[in-house]
């Protein structure tokens, strides 16, 4: 049970039943606060990624529910059919305008989840500017400034808007929580936030404790054949993946009858220029979103598992679906920069080995090489499920969010009690 209880409102344009990217970690995060006895509402979007289109079912100007423990308030806004930065920005602003005018429910503290920036833009400017002025906080899962920057989404002149705008965000806030050291430093050194008001709160695993599964069963279900090398890569499938290179590395594996297959398990913006770029190729499959449940025994039923990165990404994200790749006992592959953050994560969990992205050969090659090493296999997975239950533990997640929320509202009540003090001298 919490210390002292708080109201809390979450501001966050992607919530459950999204199943991938932020969405879960803002669910959970949510949940667990609420059973640690906080009062917990979210203002929150209706539900569209990764296919970016309207979830069936959900209809309507706002629409109100109680999940889990937490009251969850929905806001109708635009949803692009094709994705740009200008039809994201319209998206975000749309649902900021609605956050502008929402209720908050008078909370001890607000939680601003960034992406979306815009969104995040209007929310300070509302929490800063407006009546009661609550303490805020934001919480940073992606930089999205420099993620335009290094995947080449912005000119020169729109990328210096971007990060103008993130900085006056972020510096705009009561405090930031970013989920990885790394990107505290950028904040500090590229956007002027003070490192005093910086934490790191890393992700966790958000899936429901691993169960044991009948791998062959598994196997057969989704159409893999006991002799086949399965690498998954699990989650979006967008710009900054970068998947035409597993699509190259499938092709050299069809044209040498490799025991490799490659599987792009998930959905985005991206996935029908991929299936399009792969047509003809035999060793790489498709899977549409899977249900949690399923999604971990497609996990568990591979033999390696894959993050690819667009070459030239090096600060912009940690992906999310590491914490899964962890627990799952399983080899990582990462195809990307030396100097990445994935590639930090790599290193520091010892789950995995590195290539270059855009190098197909070597991706493939690495695939081969760990497929013929069962032991190394068994030792790379074996470290990656300690680092996730000793680094990246869900326990060990709350309970900082909640010591973290807590000085946020202490911070807001200290500033009004001096400003009251002051007043009061005056006066006299």
């Amino acid at each position: 049970m919490a210390s002292s209880k708080l109201r809390i409102t979450i501001l966050g344009l992607n919530y459950l039943p999204e199943p991938t990217g932020i969405a879960p970690y803002t669910t959970r995060l949510a949940e667990l606060l609420a059973a640690d006895g906080h009062d917990v509402s979210v203002l929150t979007g209706y539900p569209h990624y990764p296919e970016w289109k309207l979830a069936d079912g959900f209809g309507g100007w706002s629409r109100r529910e109680t999940i889990n423990g937490v009251q969850v308030h929905r806001l109708r806004h635009f949803i692009p059919r094709r994705v740009s930065n200008l039809q994201r920005m319209h998206l975000e602003l749309s649902f900021g305008f609605r956050l502008l005018f929402a209720k908050w429910d008078s909370p001890d503290a607000v939680l601003i989840v960034s992406p979306a920036l815009f969104a995040a833009a209007i929310a300070i400017v509302r929490a800063r500017f407006g009546w009661r002025k609550p303490p805020t906080g934001i919480w940073v899962q992606d930089i999205y400034s420099r993620g335009l920057e290094e995947t080449g989404g912005a000119g020169a002149l729109s990328g210096k808007l971007m990060k103008i705008v993130e900085a006056f965000v972020l510096r705009s806030a009561t405090k930031v929580t970013v989920i990885h050291d790394r990107f505290g430093d950028y904040l500090e050194s590229a956007l002027g936030v003070p490192r005093g008001a910086i934490s790191t709160i890393r992700n966790w695993t958000h899936l429901p404790q691993i169960v044991s599964i009948d791998r062959n069963v598994s196997r057969r279900r989704f159409g893999w054949a006991d002799d086949e090398v399965i690498v998954l890569h699990a989650g979006n499938i967008g710009v900054k993946q970068g998947l035409g290179n597993v699509v190259e590395a499938a092709r050299l594996a069809d044209l040498r009858e490799s025991s490799v297959r490659f599987v792009l398990l998930g959905d985005g913006n991206q996935k029908a220029t991929v299936m399009q770029q792969a047509e003809g190729i035999k060793h790489i499959q498709f899977i549409d979103p899977l249900p949690d449940a399923w999604f971990q025994e497609a996990l568990q039923s591979a033999d390696i598992l894959l993050v690819n990165e667009l070459s030239g990404l090096r600060e912009m994200a940690v992906p999310s679906k590491l914490t899964s790749y962890f627990a799952s006992g399983l080899p990582v592959i990462a195809a990307t920069e030396p100097d990445s953050t994935t590639a930090g994560e790599i290193t520091a969990s010892g789950a995995g080995i590195r290539v270059d992205p855009s190098a197909p050969e070597d991706l493939l090659r690495a695939a081969e090489r760990l497929s013929d090493d069962p032991p190394q296999c068994a030792s790379l997975g074996a470290a990656g499920r300690d680092y996730a239950k000793n680094k990246l533990s869900e326990h060990a997640a709350i309970v900082e969010y909640s010591a973290w929320l807590t000085k946020l509202a202490a911070a807001k009540r200290a500033t009004t009690a001096r400003t009251g003090r002051q007043s009061h001298s005056h006066n006299v």
